[in-house]
Formats: C-alpha cells, structure tokens, sequence
C-alpha cells in the first residue's frame, strides 16, 4: 500500500478527483483514499494497494495528466491533510472588530464561544436592541479586552484613593475612633446604681 501523486489540469482538482472516484467505484479498484488538500494546486493524492491500482484509476480520464513517479509517505504530507488548530485568543466580553461580511467593520461585543465549530456569538455595539449574531472565529479580530478594562480602571480607583486619602490626611490628623473626641480617665464618671433605677 503506498500514496501516489497524481498531476491533474491546474482549477480542476475537484473534478478530476470526482472522476478517479467515480471509476474506483465502478471497476471496484483497489484505491482506498483520495485526498485533495486545501492550497495545493495541479495535484491529488491517491492511496492505492499497488502501482497498478493507481494507474487504472487514473489513466484515460479528463484533466488527468498521469502519475508522478515516486510515492509519498503519510508524515511527508501529514502537514497538508490535517488542519492544524491555532490558539483561539478570544474571551467571552471581549470587544471584537467584524472583519467578514455581512457586518464588516462593525464593533461587537463576544457573548457566547464555542470554540469546536469555530464560532463566537456577539451582539453589535451600534444596534439599538442587542441582537445576538453568530459569526466564525475567523472573520472576527480582538480590539480590546474586558481584563484589560477592569485592570485599568483598578489602577485608576487605586490612585484616586490614594489621592483622597492624602487631601483628608492634610486637612487635619486622624483620631483613633475616626472623628469622635479624645476622652480621658479624669473625665469619665463612674454612673451611680446599676443599670435598675433606684426609684423602681
């Protein structure tokens, strides 16, 4: 078993694989994979039990011009079948740009993310009523971060503290029990009977 290269007419990948499948099918062809991997122009890949496989699949059939003569293993063109998944840096509240039509260049706020189909739901800061859109992970771009909001104003109500804080401790020296008198012994007296009247 091995994966030929088949040269095929430039634009007409997707037929000329349609074909090779079509009669695999119908003369039952030793042929157990077919693949066509996104970018890659003028070529398929066909994984077959042996050389003889291979060439009847492809011989005599529109747009296809032959097989290249050496084969491939699976890890030389492992890079080209499987999609490799790139960190999604997305959050939930995070203010995205819409860069895929129908909503391009509209601002939006992320809702919702599901990350396994490639979507985010957001609702469109410009609408009136907030209306939720699904949108692929693809076609949006992150212009700012709620984290980084938050952070912001933290530092912000930090100083602001501080710098009330400084104003009051200018305006006059704080007392241990806040604003409340200093009492001292000489001027404490000691209430006469308990806490039961006399007269009761």
């Amino acid at each position: 078993m091995a994966i030929y290269i088949i040269k095929v007419t430039t634009n007409k990948e997707d037929r000329a694989l349609e074909l090779i499948s079509d009669k695999v099918h119908k003369k039952e062809l030793g042929v157990y994979a077919l693949a066509r991997p996104h970018g890659l122009r003028g070529y398929i890949f066909l994984e077959a039990e042996d050389r003889e496989n291979a060439e009847e699949a492809a011989y005599n059939l529109p747009y296809v011009k032959g097989i290249i003569g050496k084969t491939v293993s699976y890890e030389e063109i492992k890079s080209m079948l499987e999609p490799v998944m790139e960190e999604i840096n997305i959050e939930k509240g995070d203010i995205v740009e819409i860069i895929g039509e129908p909503f391009k260049k509209e601002k939006a706020k992320v809702v919702r993310i599901d990350k396994g189909k490639g979507e985010a739901v957001v609702t469109l800061l410009a609408a009136v009523v907030p209306i939720p859109v699904t949108v692929k992970l693809d076609n949006i771009k992150v212009i700012r971060r709620e984290s980084e909001e938050l952070s912001d104003e933290d530092s912000d109500a930090d100083d602001s503290n501080q710098d009330n804080n400084e104003k009051l401790a200018e305006v006059e020296p704080a007392t241990p029990l806040g604003d409340a008198p200093l009492i001292s012994q000489d001027d404490y007296e000691e209430p006469s009977g308990g806490l039961i009247p006399d007269d009761y």
